[in-house]
């Protein structure tokens, strides 16, 4: 920990790269000499995008955006991911960690209310030496952990005290499903323990008199079309194991993008029963905090008659 920043020594961070076991993948590649693995990353940070994104929960977005920036690549692979052309298929130009640094004082100078770093996990070293160069700049917003949720206890013991949200999905409840549509073996075991953590981290959402995330976990949960995402099991775990006060981001906008034609289960929108058989699974498992979304995705924060609101 630097006594002037109080973030972590990101040295002993790198140390991670020499055999990289950052993810549940545990490539054991060498990094630091440019060695790739299953994310496709060597040593640099790679950036595809950055803005101030309006359409995140409302505790996030708020009124000015939040200073999102997209990591290209990932640790799953997703037959339906969203962001296939840079999750996936993209390799963009690699950034040094002080450019990186200057993205995020650009961000804050355009007045986002925080720093949202999408699918961080294989970055998470070069991610704090910059949050390091940042913070002696001045750079003091609240840090935004947006992850697919297949994260090792391990990694995110490296973020307590710099990660101030964490913004986690819970994208299943059935191994053999997560295992198939999200190459992602052992998903439900390894997200439950990181959501488990992420929670005694951070604690339950806690925001501002405007409304603005402080600091907390928010869960997000992916409705799939034909119950694929088992998401009674995971509100289950959520009211039983977490918290019922925990705050849960209920999504309907899945849409069969990238390579969910090859699949008979999930070729297909979701159905608004569909929807609405998952969101009174959140109240039967008395999960009343939250968000739930308009067909479509479309943003609204009209009061549903319990603590959870439309968006």
């Amino acid at each position: 920990m630097n006594p002037i920043t109080g973030l972590p020594d990101p040295r002993s961070a790198y140390k991670l790269l020499e055999s990289c076991e950052l993810c549940p993948r545990r490539c054991r590649v060498n990094r630091l000499k440019g060695q790739k693995g299953f994310c496709k990353s060597a040593l640099r940070p790679v950036v595809y995008s950055f803005f101030l994104h309006p359409g995140e929960e409302p505790p996030i977005s708020g009124q000015k955006g939040s200073g999102t920036i997209f990591f290209t690549h990932c640790t799953m692979h997703c037959v339906y991911c969203q962001n296939f052309e840079f999750s996936q298929l993209s390799d963009e130009k690699e950034i040094s960690t002080e450019e990186l640094a200057g993205i995020m004082l650009a961000l804050q100078e355009k007045g986002a209310h925080n720093i949202n770093l999408v699918t961080p996990t294989h970055f998470i070293p070069q991610i704090l030496e910059a949050l390091f160069f940042a913070s002696q700049k001045g750079f003091n917003l609240p840090v935004v952990y947006n992850t697919g949720g297949y994260e090792l206890v391990s990694t995110l013991k490296l973020l307590e005290g710099v990660v101030d949200i964490y913004l986690a999905d819970m994208r299943y409840g059935e191994e053999k499903i997560a295992e198939r549509f999200s190459n992602a073996r052992n998903y439900v075991k390894i997200n439950r323990e990181a959501i488990a953590e992420m929670f005694r981290q951070a604690g339950n959402l806690v925001m501002d008199q405007m409304g603005i995330a402080k600091k907390g976990l928010i869960v997000r949960h992916l409705v799939l079309p034909n119950n694929m995402a088992s998401s009674e099991s995971v509100f289950k775990f959520l009211s039983e194991t977490i918290s019922k006060d925990v705050f849960v981001s209920l999504m309907s906008q899945y849409h069969p993008v990238y390579r969910a034609g090859e699949f008979d289960k999930i070729n297909r929108k979701i159905t608004s029963k569909e929807y609405e058989n998952c969101f009174n699974l959140l109240l039967k498992y008395g999960l009343l905090n939250g968000w739930a979304q308009n067909a479509g995705g479309s943003m609204n924060s009209a009061l549903l008659g319990t603590n959870i609101k439309k968006i």
